[in-house]
């Protein structure tokens, strides 16, 4: 077997070596072969006012012909926009949810020009997978240098544990170094096996021969795309989000228009345009269908799930690649924002507005990366912050059987009427790809624009014209910011870290002077939301999820802050207290079914009790000690007189927090149950609440005894990693004990007996 592997990587050297010098000699001309164009980030900020939401809804009403009505605001739909905006072409943009709500903002946060699809190119001598690998790796430099603050560079290790396996893995790797040429991030690179335990220290040394580290980029995909769409407004793009299309008009067999609707506040009216681009990724045949119901489907979906793991699963500046599942698929394992995402799964589903992790694929990507990591590293269920599913909208082939064999080619394509359809490519060429539509649309429609060629290489997005990585230092001295919030503002907002800055109100410390934070594990401040309502936020799930990336980091904590954030939106954005409600509902039904909460509760609670007699008696002791009057449950009040007996004065909100950690039922109260199933002191109201919803599996507001002891099995068996409400009940058992044993002392000193 092992003397098969060598043969087979010697076959792929020559191979290799053999297709370079073709691709290199070809002639570019009858191939249409790509032409990497110099990358020269020199373009002037755009002083535009940002138009209003109001605004641009009432630029789409007011009867203008547009050259381009483009439909979907995801990567590809922006890229679009800024495109033909920049052109020179009068540009619209509708959006049915929100920019990025979809595929683009649940990426792997990847800039890569695609290790497997060069692997494949040489493998199988595929020119067009070459050619791909290429524009890729140029649009991979082009996104670093245009959104700095957006993107970085990160090393990714490859760790080897077979020895013929070293000059497999290194040839590749530098394969796409040189495919990359002066385009090329960094050099990769090869570690001894101490080299790569140094900068890898969870990594499983075991049979380990050592690491093979390369470059690509990394980026924060929501922000990347809300900035993409700001640069096209800011140069004249109409954009409206939360605007559907429900119908295509066409005058003579040509489209000429279509019907739009506010999903805000159901008002409806026409638009004509000269062209209509569909960019709508998994959608792309719906949209189609309404050009022409015969049309066959040409998108294939693809569910790809991803997890957010605690950051001490990987190192701040390096992640990690596995090459080769149990299934064959490939695992990334990657630092991001603090966290650490590993993902991820590829299974072909159904198109769906809300697609949703599964235990199964959470287990399987839990498994892949338990292989990697050293025994000290212990992989639990409990440790799953967030968990999400994306639908890549790949380009089906009717000749292979299976997605995980497609490459994420895409293909542009006209109809009869003249739909433009851009479909399939993945987020990094989202530029490339947007250039070569609007090149399809101005042909078909014969469009007259100012700049014939594309005008986007090369091209600052919002935020990077005077953006430096030191630029956090002025935040820092100039507006008594802390440090944290002051670097992540900058990296979030660019040069405009500045007006979201004075936005923040004062913390009423001696330090930082400004920024309340959202909440205390993270940089996120109140400024953030009122300045995210200028970047065309219009509800929570656009708050938490896409301005700020709470939802996607821990989905606890954005439960936990979703309060704070629906307040200052309704100052911002007037809403009464049944919209306030409403927002918290549906913001918790997005946590709740699209971010993995209630995938992980419902792991947790199919753990059985297994805790040992004397645990039992100590939990229900603790439970006890709260349910002061027997009643075999603990409700809000019992918390808030339990935490003041400890000298905390907790609010509603905070309390309600801590009993719906382990109330199973919902009812309002935590039986003896919800205690045990879950397993500070200052504490705010919502803290409180939140720390009840921990434990409160039924949701009926109060905790149950078997809910409790549910919790704490949970806590023991690693598939809960933390609970507030298990904390409490063990500070007050604690002090419960303290405040005994000071009666009993003074009893004895007054001569007395218990």
């Amino acid at each position: 077997m092992s003397r098969r592997r060598i043969i087979a990587s010697g076959v792929a050297g020559v191979a290799g070596a053999a297709l370079a010098v073709w691709a290199f000699s070809a002639d570019d001309s009858p191939v249409n072969w790509y032409s990497a164009a110099t990358v020269s980030a020199k373009t002037v900020r755009k002083k535009r006012p940002l138009p209003t939401r109001t605004e641009q809804v009432a630029n789409l009403q007011a009867g203008h012909t547009y050259d381009l009505l483009i439909i979907g605001g995801g990567a590809t739909g922006v890229g679009c926009a800024l495109d033909a905006t920049t052109r020179g072409l009068r540009t619209a943009l509708v959006e049915a949810d929100d920019f990025a709500s979809g595929t683009s903002s649940r990426s792997t946060k990847l800039i890569h020009g695609g290790v497997r699809y060069l692997q494949k190119a040489i493998m199988q001598l595929d020119y067009d997978q070459y050619k791909m690998v290429k524009e890729a790796l140029h649009e991979r430099a082009n996104m670093l240098e245009v959104a700095p603050h957006l993107t970085r560079p990160l090393p990714i290790l490859l760790p080897v544990y077979k020895w013929w396996q070293v000059p497999y893995y290194w040839f590749g790797i530098k394969m796409y170094d040189f495919v990359a040429g002066d385009r090329n991030v960094k050099n990769s690179y090869y570690l001894s096996k101490k080299n790569t335990l140094e900068l890898f220290p969870m990594l499983k040394s075991d049979n380990l021969c050592g690491g093979i580290v390369y470059y690509d980029g990394q980026q924060d995909d929501a922000r990347m795309n809300l900035a993409i769409a700001l640069t096209a407004a800011r140069h004249g793009a109409t954009i409206a989000n939360h605007v559907s299309v429900t119908k295509l008009y066409k005058v003579a067999g040509k489209l000429s228009g279509a019907r739009l609707k506010d999903e805000l506040s159901g008002k409806e009216w026409d638009v004509q345009a000269k062209c209509i681009i569909n960019a709508t990724g998994p959608f792309t045949d719906s949209i189609r269908k309404m050009d022409d119901p015969k049309i066959k489907d040409i998108c294939c979906p693809s569910s790809g799930v991803h997890i957010v793991l605690p950051g001490y699963y990987s190192p701040e500046h390096m992640g990690l690649l596995d090459p080769a599942t149990s299934d064959g698929r490939v695992i990334f394992f990657l630092p991001w924002l603090k966290g650490t995402i590993a993902g991820t799964t590829d299974l072909p589903c159904q198109v769906t507005h809300n697609p949703k992790p599964t235990e199964d694929e959470i287990m399987f990507i839990l498994s892949e990366v338990k292989n990697y990591l050293n025994p000290d590293v212990e992989v639990r269920r409990g440790d799953v912050l967030s968990a999400w599913s994306g639908i890549r909208p790949l380009v089906s082939d009717p000749n292979k059987p299976d997605t995980q064999s497609l490459a994420r080619n895409h293909i542009v394509h006209v109809s009869p009427s003249g739909l433009v359809t851009i479909a399939g490519g993945k987020w990094t060429t989202y530029r490339s790809m947007a250039a070569e539509t609007i090149d399809a649309a101005v042909e078909s429609a014969n469009l007259k624009p100012i700049f014939r060629d594309s005008q986007t290489d090369g091209f600052l997005i919002e935020g990077a014209h005077g953006w430096t990585p030191t630029m956090y230092i002025r935040l820092v001295q100039d507006f008594g910011l802390e440090m944290e919030v002051a670097q992540h503002l900058s990296k979030s907002y660019g040069d405009r870290a500045f007006a979201v800055a004075k936005m923040a109100t004062m913390t009423g410390k001696r330090w930082p002077i400004i920024g309340k934070k959202i909440h205390p594990e993270f940089p996120y401040i109140d400024a953030e939301i009122r300045y995210g309502v200028r970047e065309y936020a219009c509800t929570a799930i656009d708050m938490i999820a896409r301005r700020l990336r709470l939802a996607f980091l821990n989905v606890q904590a954005a439960a936990e802050a979703l309060p704070v954030v629906v307040d200052i939106m309704a100052e911002e954005l007037n809403w009464n207290e049944a919209e306030r409600k409403r927002q918290i509902k549906m913001a918790n039904e997005f946590l709740a079914n699209e971010m993995g909460q209630m995938v992980n509760r419902a792991s947790r609670d199919k753990i059985p009790i297994n805790l040992s007699k004397e645990e039992i008696q100590t939990y229900i002791k603790r439970f006890q000690i709260i349910d002061k009057d027997r009643k075999g449950f603990v409700s809000i009040n019992d918390i808030r007189r339990s935490l003041k007996s400890m000298g905390v004065k907790p609010s509603d909100a905070e309390i309600s927090a801590i009993l719906s950690e382990i109330d199973v039922t919902y009812h309002g109260q935590m039986e003896i149950q919800d205690y045990l199933q879950n397993y500070g002191e200052e504490v705010t109201g919502e803290q409180l609440h939140e720390i009840l919803r921990e434990i409160d599996t039924n949701m009926n507001g109060q905790v149950e005894l078997d809910e409790y002891l549910q919790m704490m099995s949970a806590i023991k068996s690693g598939h809960v990693a933390y609970s507030r409400f298990a904390r409490m009940a063990e500070m007050e058992e604690e002090h419960h004990e303290r405040e005994t044993l000071k009666k009993k002392i003074t009893v004895e000193r007054s001569g007395g007996g218990l």
